[in-house]
């Protein structure tokens, strides 16, 4: 039996493999960068051991460090988690070589599956449709659009659209380059662009004794860059042939290898409902919560007991109702997905039910867990499977309405997670509060904590279940829309609009759905940013007890003058000028004449607008102000009253849109002349390439960047003078 787990891995999906440990009884090792030092992963372990260094190369990809991190730290197991090494059978071998446990399958059938190119030609053997790979020296206009991919990994790393052969040469550089830095690996190949497909997979689960579960289906249709953004269980709007067709094919995939441990077949569902392989994951995915929440079953509990050899039972367990997951990202889609780094102050999705009672009984992120996984079988110690599964409920058998596993009503039980998270440090890693019982938020945050450039920018993951996928998106959406978010800007807006637009509410969508739909799903139409902007400066008035008692009736020394208070939307800029007045008769505000003060305090104001009552939370830290209300949350920067004349930049400066390292330069000099948008250099940034164009055309005056270089978020990297500015 496994008596000490170390997880190979970071941030959440290290936290998420520890609060099953802990219900199983298992301790638990954490290994940690020089960044991680401090991280919740880091903290919370039992145990945990230092990778010297900050880039991924130099710590969670070291296989020969962390094997000997395991072995110093007594740990008898170790589990991957997803992404770093979890697909690299070296490790695997490596692992197994030093009389560890391996918990996933075995290196062979990784090696068999983690390189795409190999899994494709064994997929064709066993007569499971493909896309045909394209010769890079051979393709033609025909073939067009093509798509990059990197043969090892997964994440959207490596991969390119191509619609332009002259643009080829250029993209498989760009993707060989990043697959290196993310995977170790620089091997890319070709194949054809099926536009307006779906992603849809299958999770499947095998033992050592023969027996392979699907565990159904999942859509992973909604993406940027080629990253999964939305996921749901069951993809939706699929017939009952495509999804036999689906699970029979995963099963048979799995079976040919000798597979054992959880994994996921990709497949793209053309328009014409035709499925071709893509691809499969010798690993857990993000994305297991939403076929947790369907099937009521702990993935990762699974994973250690067939590890420790426990055979499963002959079927899985039946699915109940439908969930769906958003990741939630520091990154600005408004602005190529740019990246964000800095402080989170404050992650919470404690805003209460969606209305009334909560539809299913638990508690926060999970509360306690419909999954029995802590209890042994009274005579050996050991965890039996059938104590995996949501036991019945006395009385409710035959119940449609409760579902097979009768899981969803025992008080105090979470339909949702799988381990409680009151396990994790004694409280829940992300507040959802009272009455959110549906809701499962897993991050690898903590309030306080710094965003670093060093690694992916997801904040967290936000899991809504309920009976119906349409009760699903409005729990999820509702949850995103009122969560407090008080750090770099997020995708929370364009998660809410995405789960609400009509396309995707009728299952309408391909994996171009973001792209086609970005400008409406980022537009910036917001009306109600003065009167948040408003109870910002009236919180402000409320710290200066000069100007105010506290509460209305205490007023003392009435400025006579209107009190001037600044505020700069973020990200988009926009400013905001508040003039107002506290007076014996109320609030005078101009541009908001039918505007009441009820109440105010620091961090607490009451306005009644036209007749109506609306409650604003604020928040500050420095000079970062955020609002929060229903009508919507807004960042603010406050503004100094008299501008500092120096903080300004060349004009034509090309500034670094996040910290990062200058990976390549493209072939100018200084002195040539460039066009609008023509790419200048390259900076990597949380594990991804992002390209810094030329804003206008004109000449390359200045370049500061070199590869290497090491930049702050607004460093001048080179200065264009645009034409007719040329002097």
């Amino acid at each position: 039996m496994i008596r000490s787990l170390l997880v190979a891995n970071r941030a959440e999906i290290a936290r998420r493999i520890f609060r099953t440990c802990r219900e199983l009884g298992i301790a638990t090792v954490a290994v940690h960068s020089d960044p991680d030092a401090a991280a919740p992963h880091t903290r919370e372990a039992d145990a945990a051991v230092r990778l010297p260094g900050a880039a991924p190369a130099d710590t969670y990809l070291r296989a020969d460090l962390i094997v000997k991190a395991a072995l110093a730290a007594g740990a008898d197991a170790v589990h991957p988690g997803y992404g770093f090494l979890s697909e690299n059978a070296g490790f695997a071998r490596a692992v197994t070589d030093a009389g560890l446990l391996w918990i996933g399958p075995p290196a062979e059938a990784i090696e068999a599956m983690a390189s795409k190119t190999r899994a494709k030609d064994l997929m064709r053997a066993a007569g499971v449709p493909l896309l045909a790979p394209v010769d890079p020296d051979r393709a033609t206009p025909e073939d067009l659009p093509l798509l990059v991919k990197a043969a090892a990994g997964g994440g959207g790393r490596g991969m390119r659209v191509v619609h332009d052969l002259a643009a080829l040469p250029a993209e498989l550089t760009s993707a060989r380059a990043e697959a290196l830095s993310a995977f170790g690996d620089a091997e890319v190949f070709l194949e054809p662009y099926v536009e307006g497909a779906r992603h849809v997979e299958v999770q499947i689960l095998a033992d050592a004794h023969g027996t392979v579960w699907a565990l159904g289906t999942r859509d992973c249709s909604l993406q940027r860059r080629h990253q999964k953004v939305i996921e749901e269980a069951p993809a939706p709007g699929l017939t009952d042939e495509l999804r036999h067709a689906l699970d029979e094919a995963s099963v048979g995939a799995a079976r040919a290898i000798g597979y054992r441990g959880a994994g996921t077949v990709e497949f793209l569902v053309g328009r014409d409902g035709r499925p071709y392989f893509l691809e499969m994951n010798t690993r857990l995915q993000v994305e297991h919560p939403v076929t947790e929440c369907v099937y009521g079953v702990d993935l990762v509990a699974l994973q250690l007991r067939v590890a420790e050899g426990v055979p499963l039972p002959a079927e899985p367990p039946p699915p109940h109702g439908h969930a769906v997951e958003a990741r939630l990202y520091a990154e600005d889609p408004a602005r190529g997905w740019r990246p964000g780094t800095g402080v989170m102050h404050r992650l919470s999705f404690a805003a209460g039910p969606v209305g009334g009672a909560p539809a299913v009984g638990a508690g926060p992120v999970g509360g306690a867990p419909d999954v029995r996984v802590g209890s042994g079988d009274g005579a050996s110690g050991a965890v039996t499977l059938d104590r995996i599964f949501t036991a019945p409920v006395p009385g409710t058998a035959g119940n449609p309405e409760l579902g097979a596993t009768n899981m969803r009503k025992r008080p105090g039980h979470h339909p949702c997670t799988p381990a409680p998270s009151r396990l994790v440090g004694g409280s829940p890693p992300v507040d959802v509060g009272p009455g959110q019982d549906w809701l499962r938020v897993d991050s690898g945050l903590s309030d306080g904590d710094e965003i670093t450039i060093h690694y992916d920018p997801m904040l967290a993951k936000v899991i809504a279940w309920a009976p119906t996928r349409a009760e699903a998106l409005r729990r999820l959406a509702h949850a995103l829309e009122r969560a407090r978010l008080h750090g770099p800007v997020t995708n929370r807006e364009l998660l809410v609009r995405a789960l609400r637009h009509p396309a995707f509410e009728d299952a309408r969508m391909d994996t171009g759905f973001l792209e086609r739909h970005l400008g409406e799903l980022t537009a910036t139409d917001d009306d109600t940013a003065p009167l948040a902007a408003l109870a910002a400066a009236l919180a402000d008035a409320a710290r200066r007890p000069a100007t105010v008692a506290g509460r209305l009736g205490g007023w003392r020394n009435v400025p006579s003058q209107p009190q001037i208070k600044s505020y700069r939307s973020e990200p988009d800029g926009t400013e905001h000028e508040v003039r107002h007045r506290l007076t014996r008769h109320g609030l005078i505000a101009d541009d908001h004449p039918n505007t009441r003060l009820l109440e105010f305090s620091s961090d607490h104001v009451v306005l009644e607008i036209d007749g109506v009552r609306r409650t604003f939370h604020v928040d500050t830290y420095g000079e970062d102000v955020y609002v929060d209300s229903p009508l919507g949350c807004h960042a603010f920067t406050a503004l100094p009253r008299f501008p500092d004349p120096t903080a300004r930049t060349e004009p034509g400066s090309l500034l670094a849109p996040m910290p990062g390292t200058v990976v390549r330069l493209a072939e100018v000099a200084v002195g040539d002349r460039v066009e609008a948008g023509q790419p200048i250099l390259w900076l990597e940034a949380m594990k991804m390439e992002h390209r810094v164009t030329a804003p206008a055309a004109g000449v390359l005056s200045a370049l500061h960047a070199t590869p290497g270089r090491q930049v702050e978020v607004g460093a001048v990297l080179a200065v264009v003078v645009a034409e007719g500015d040329e002097t």
